[in-house]
């Protein structure tokens, strides 16, 4: 039996120990990724501990068709979106806001200077309809389709915010290099 199961059926059994050693487990890696939908650290801690409940209130029905911190990862996105949506804050999108293509080469943006905590604050800077899909596709890697279904959007409309979200990443790569190379 892997170990993952036996720590899900101690937890279901409402094992402390075990409910304590999953949550250390992966609640790093899921704050990282509340911490990319909501605006603050505050917010985020808020959805990770809502995942957690649900987490827990729902590992009877966990099934193992898939890996574990996947299927949390989806919980930790859906709770994410669910705050936004419920607090109002959930970002109109509109096609019309961006109709450029994305023409870099994406092959080499210059990221080998960066650190990944200045990437990482990039991405938190975008428009949060860009940074919602650019999240949800580049780093989740949800396929457009499934994006417009869950943000209410069309399949047109999420890839013309991600196309937007590379490009002004590039932007803000290319500034930020620049600012580097002047440094050194």
């Amino acid at each position: 039996m892997s170990k993952d199961k036996q720590l899900v059926e101690a937890c279901i059994r409402e094992e402390r120990v075990a409910q304590r050693e999953l949550y250390e487990q992966f609640a790093a890696r899921l704050f990282a990724i509340a911490c990319r939908y909501m605006k603050d650290k505050d917010e985020a801690q808020d959805v990770l501990q809502d995942s957690f409940v649900k987490i827990f209130k729902n590992l009877e029905s966990f099934r193992f068709d898939c890996p574990l911190e996947a299927w949390m990862k989806r919980i930790v996105i859906n709770t994410a979106l669910k705050a936004i949506q419920k607090k109002g804050q959930m970002p109109s999108i509109d096609i019309d806001e961006y109709h450029g293509e994305f023409e870099h080469n994406s092959g080499n943006m210059g990221l080998e200077n960066l650190k990944m905590e200045t990437l990482m604050g990039m991405v938190q800077e975008l428009p949060e309809g860009c940074r919602m899909v650019f999240n949800l596709y580049a780093l989740e890697g949800y396929k457009h389709h499934e994006i417009a279904d869950m943000l209410n959007i069309t399949d047109g409309t999420s890839k013309s915010q991600f196309s937007r979200a590379k490009s002004l990443l590039v932007e803000k790569i290319e500034k930020e290099n620049i600012r580097l190379a002047k440094a050194n």
